[in-house]
């Protein structure tokens, strides 16, 4: 049984990130990987936006680490020629009635610590997008996009010229807490035993599977989550008339069927708010007739989206803690002092700003494990 310092199971952007990190501080890591491909699942199926940690409370583990990880990723991306903009977003209200909760969300930002903001009028959000209906806006200047599998390449090369290996197709079976570690089970083609000093479970939508599978940790630490579904829709036979990433006010579920723009100028909108059964298997295909609801929601801030321009483009699954209908919630990253395994952290619920955040998990993950 080969022995290694530190197995990480999953390799999204969040696993490479911690990966890359843990090579970097002089650990021999593994990184495990169910699918066939890195960054496959929730990493390759959302909006590649940087955010500028406008949304979440301020003294929320998740808000800390975007604002610390959008800093860094923009350093990051620059120093490592991946390709970003920092192209800004506006935050719309249409009407007048929406003008408190845009006052109250502008009041949480500045709390948050995000530079770049700025409350407008109409004429002021009309002078940014001539297209735009908004009564109001919070423009946000940091906000941005990235090209998220050059990103995702790029942690994983760092972390291979660091030493580390990358096993695809090797899911986790499962995993025996020992007095020195962790023996661990790996399937596929070529199953594996491992024993491992530390254990990092940054598996997503199977981060709570994966804890299930652990053999001596506590069953209150188990964290199950709900699968959210996001479908998005692009545009076609037009181009869309704006530079920034357009988002009307948020709601419970999400941040609402928002504008993003590709690196090459190209318009999709979603991701919208579908909630799955959670064992179901997943089915990533985008019902065509969900193109109503899209055009209604965004004929809010967008009158003159052309009849019939929608079409289904792809879909992603966000990992949430809280289930339907209740309130938001935190990320949770379970080090020793939170379940008193030494040497294990899972992190659970890591959906958006996740990718923003990636870099400050890392070492959040690695000051954890030196706790």
């Amino acid at each position: 049984m080969d022995r290694i310092d530190t197995l990480v199971v999953g390799a999204g952007v969040v696993g490479l990130a911690v990966a890359r990190a843990l090579a970097m501080s002089g650990r021999e890591v593994v990184v495990v990987e169910a699918e066939g491909g890195i960054g496959s699942i929730t990493s390759a199926r959302n909006s590649e936006v940087i955010h500028a940690g406008l949304y979440s409370p301020a003294g929320w583990l998740k808000t800390r680490l975007c604002t610390e990880g959008r800093r860094r990723l923009y350093d990051y991306c620059a120093s490592h020629g991946i390709a970003h903009r920092r192209c800004g977003k506006l935050v719309v209200a249409t009407s007048e009635a929406e003008a408190p909760a845009l006052e109250k969300l502008a009041a949480n930002a500045q709390a948050n610590g995000v530079e770049g903001l700025r409350l407008i009028d109409a004429a002021a959000a009309r002078a940014l997008e001539p297209a735009l209906r908004a009564s109001a806006a919070l423009h946000s200047a940091v906000t941005g996009i990235v090209d998220s599998h050059a990103l995702m390449l790029s942690l994983l090369g760092d972390a291979e010229d660091r030493g580390a290996a990358l096993a695809l197709k090797s899911p986790l079976v499962k995993v025996q807490v020992v007095g020195d570690g962790f023996v661990v089970d790996i399937g596929g083609a070529e199953p594996m035993r491992l024993h491992a000093r530390q254990l990092i479970n940054s598996a997503g939508l199977a981060a709570g599977e994966v804890a299930s599978r652990i053999d001596g940790l506590p069953p209150e630490h188990r964290r199950a989550t709900h699968r959210c579904k996001g479908n998005y829709f692009s545009l076609v036979g037009a181009r869309a008339p704006f530079t920034h990433l357009i988002y009307p006010m948020h709601d419970s579920a999400g941040l609402g069927v928002h504008l993003t723009l590709d690196l090459a100028g190209q318009a999709r909108f979603g991701p919208d708010t579908e909630w799955l059964d959670d064992d179901a298997p997943i089915d990533y295909r985008v019902d065509p007739a969900r193109a109503v609801a899209f055009e209604a929601s965004i004929r809010r801030y967008w009158p003159g989206l052309p009849s019939g321009a929608l079409q289904p483009d792809y879909s992603g699954v966000r990992p949430k803690l809280s289930a339907p209908g209740e309130p938001a919630q935190d990320f949770a990253i379970d080090g020793p002092a939170q379940h008193g395994v030494p040497g294990l952290v899972n992190l659970f619920g890591i959906e958006s700003p996740g990718l923003t955040a990636s870099l400050a998990l890392a070492d959040h993950v690695l000051g954890l494990l030196a706790s």
